[in-house]
Parts: C-alpha cells; structure tokens; sequence
C-alpha cells in the first residue's frame, strides 16, 4: 500500500496500471468507514500476492483527483487497468465482498505465473514488452506526427518531473501555426512548474502575495504569479480564481496571459471524449460502482462549465 498525490498520480497509478492492476481508495482521516475498510484492504494486498496494487488518495487533500473521478462519498475504490478505470464500488465491504469483485477483474494466480514465466523468457531473448514511455518514445519515432503520442508522453514526462525533456518534447508541436490547444494547454503547465524551480517567488507562502495583493488589487505581476503557484500546487480552481481576477480588470494584461492560461487549465481538466459506447449505450469510459453508473453528473464537468461561463462573462 502506498499513498498517492497529484504528483505521483501518473507514475504511481496511470502507469502502473498498465503492467499491474491498481486499486485507488479514496479516503478521509475523519472517515470511520474509511478506517475500517484500510485493514481489509491492506491484508487482501497481501494475500493476493501481487495481483493487484492498493493506492490511497486523501480526498481532502487532493480534491483535484477526487473530482476528476466524480468522487461523491467515501470510502469509494477505483479499479485501474491499463490506464483507465474499469469498476470500483463505494463503501466500506466485507473482505469475501471484495475478493468477489478482484476476482471479477484479476487474472488466476495460475494465469499470473504463467504470465510472469513467459515474461522471463522473453526478457531472456532481449524480447520483453516496453514500459509505458519506451512505447509512447518508439510511437513516436516511428511517426513523429503522432499528437496523441505525443501529448501522452508530455504528460507522463511532466508527472515525473522531466520538465526539460517535457519542454523539448512540446517544441515542434508549439512551432505550428496555429498552435493545437492541448499542446498550448501543457505549455502553461509546464511554464507554471518551471516558474516554481526557478522564480525566488516560488518558495513563498500564499499569505506573502496575498499581502501584497490587499496592498494594490491591480498588482497583476503578483496575482499571476500567485496563480502560477497554485496550478504547481494542483489547485486548479484556485488558479482559475485568481486569474479571472486579472481578466476582469485588463482583459489585454501582458499579451492576455491570464486567458490563456485560464483556457489552458480548462483544456487539461476537461474529460477525453470517449470514443466508443457498449450496446447499453454507456460509454467506454463509464465504470460500474457495484452496479450503478460512476459518472452520471460528473461534477468535474459542471465545475469545468461554470468556469466556462465565468470566463466569458468576464471577457464580456
């Protein structure tokens, strides 16, 4: 068992879902459910010897993941295999419960081994399968127009704080004309992450640029700044606020940073389209929480449409 945030988010869950199947527990200190279901998870980590992994997320303190996942009671569990979400169940459950619903999703041990002996094999002929980034590296080299390539290998280089590499990685794309808006979108990003490691200002205390903001409300240099932080710190919303502030006053402020990054951050929160439905009409990217659907009402979506609309008021 391991405990996750939004930095280690990629490598720790995304990633590993991909060779392992991950279970996410989404938990609160104050929650007793949450302190009864732990154990039982814990232990079932251990007797199932690897078949799965067990993550926690603090869902007060990552609320950005906890939204993300449409998160409306806890304790909830997510399943996550090869990169997406496939079932999960709210809840504290009895361990039998639980072993029913791993064993619905995990391969047999029997299958496990086997699985792992053909993997020596081939490991033993040079012949093993590529972690996440080697395949997105060779997809890549193999047809360097492969935004979605791409855009996925950005993202895993900056959940593992590569920014350099990130940078780089984003250059051709950035050198369009028209630049494509999610490349745009992991720019800001990647510049918020930079402004951290290289500005004095990003070891402040958001209590220092709030002083300095009540001191002059039109002091743009320090809201950006200070938003600049609050999207390296994973508080996107936070962020929006503040750069709706700028927008409001000088929607033209240095060449309309402020939009752009406020537009950037909508295009990373907002959910893929998902490109295929089941014959029930539920999309691919739906999960069952012990029969009843996980997404409807997503309220990531409402939060992203209020922005939305924040926005062009402000514009307006």
């Amino acid at each position: 068992m391991m405990d996750v945030t939004l930095q280690n988010f990629e490598t720790e869950v995304i990633a590993a879902s991909m060779a392992t199947p991950v279970l996410v527990d989404f938990w609160a200190p104050w929650c007793g459910p949450c302190k009864s279901l732990g154990p039982v998870l814990e232990k079932l980590e251990e007797s199932y010897e690897g078949r799965f992994k067990l993550v926690k997320i603090n869902s007060d303190d990552e609320q950005q993941l906890a939204q993300a996942f449409g998160i409306r009671s806890i304790p909830t569990c997510i399943l996550m295999m090869g990169g997406k979400p496939v079932d999960g169940f709210m809840g504290a459950q009895t361990a039998g419960q639980i072993q029913q619903f791993l064993d619905k999703h995990l391969p047999p041990a029997d299958a496990l081994q086997a699985q792992a002996s053909d993997e020596a094999v081939a490991d033993s002929d040079g012949a093993g399968e590529p972690d996440p980034r080697v395949a997105l590296e060779q997809a890549l080299a193999t047809d360097p127009g492969n935004d979605d390539a791409r855009f996925d290998l950005v993202k895993l280089l900056i959940g593992l704080g590569e920014l350099a590499e990130a940078a780089a990685l984003l250059a051709p794309a950035m050198s369009r004309i028209p630049v494509p808006l999610r490349f745009e979108a992991q720019t800001q990003w990647l510049n918020a992450l930079e402004f951290v490691t290289t500005d004095p200002r990003g070891g402040w205390t958001l209590d220092q640029f709030d002083e300095l903001i009540g001191q002059n409300k039109r002091d743009f240099e320090t809201r950006f700044a200070k938003s600049r932080l609050l999207i390296a710190m994973g508080e996107w919303e936070a962020a929006m606020d503040e750069l709706l502030e700028i927008i409001m006053r000088d929607k033209k402020w240095d060449d309309e940073a402020p939009r752009k990054t406020f537009v950037a951050l909508l295009e990373l929160m907002t959910p893929q389209k998902p490109k295929t439905q089941d014959a029930t009409g539920k999309s691919a990217g739906g999960i069952e929480l012990m029969g009843k659907a996980a997404v409807e009402e997503d309220p990531l979506v409402a939060m992203i449409a209020s922005y939305r609309r924040k926005l062009s008021m402000a514009l307006n």
